[in-house]
């Protein structure tokens, strides 16, 4: 069994089932994504190498939930902070932000089929 801990690295905190998943086309730096793509909707699994600041914007509804790491979210005006094991909801249209502690790892569910693309 691999290690969880705070201190494990991209090479083993997902399992191999996950990391040989396509990675999503985001454009963002130090982000390492694994896209599961469903009929109507897409699971991606992140982990952050270097600390990430994300700019306020809005897309469909968002579910997320925490494996690893520390994230500062501003839905709607209100910031939160979760960590390991805690779950967030955005809203469709809601303006979001989020400022993404190195290290950070999670699931998030987007209800919108083609939030991203494969990388090529």
């Amino acid at each position: 069994m691999k290690n969880n801990s705070a201190d494990t690295t991209k090479e083993d905190f997902f399992p191999d089932m996950i990391t040989e998943l396509p990675e999503a086309d985001i454009p963002i730096e130090g982000l390492h994504s694994y896209l599961v793509q469903g009929e109507a909707s897409q699971i991606i699994f992140m982990e952050f190498s270097e600390d990430v600041a994300v700019p306020e914007h809005s897309h469909e509804a968002q579910w997320g939930v925490i494996l690893d790491g520390e994230i500062e979210l501003t839905i709607g005006g209100e910031t939160h902070i979760f960590s390991r094991g805690d779950t967030y909801y955005i809203p469709k249209g809601v303006l979001h932000r989020a400022r993404i502690k190195k290290g950070f790892k999670d699931m998030t569910f987007f209800n919108q089929k083609e939030r991203y693309t494969l990388k090529k």
